[in-house]
């Protein structure tokens, strides 16, 4: 069996006024997945249980983001979120507080066996 990469999506996501870098990121996910419908698991006789699901997320403070919150975002496959250093916070120029903005690149892979040549 061999992993092969099929998909990647990316989206960004904000949290405007709660600087919440979870929610930021969440959006992030969900804008990603809301341009897409995936059907490769289906195009290829896979159950959608099967899906490897890598995401990377970037922010200012990974440190602040719930990763397990994030990966019970997927309804099925085998998730792993991964957070680094990325994203913007942009300060608001009248009050205290930032804007968070995450991006998210989120990947579906599946182990399966290489076409003959």
């Amino acid at each position: 069996m061999a992993l092969k990469k099929m998909v990647v999506q990316f989206g960004m996501g904000t949290s405007i006024r709660s600087q919440d870098y979870t929610r930021a990121a969440e959006r992030a996910i969900r804008d990603a997945l809301w341009h897409n419908s995936l059907n490769v698991a289906d195009a290829f006789g896979f159950p959608k249980a099967s899906m490897i699901i890598d995401v990377a997320i970037g922010v200012q403070r990974p440190d602040a983001v719930d990763t397990a919150a994030l990966a019970r975002i997927f309804p099925y496959g085998r998730p792993t979120v991964r957070v680094e250093k990325g994203g913007l916070d942009i300060v608001k120029p009248h009050r205290d507080g930032l804007t968070v903005i995450a991006n998210a690149a989120v990947s579906v892979s599946f182990d399966m066996e290489p076409a003959d040549e």
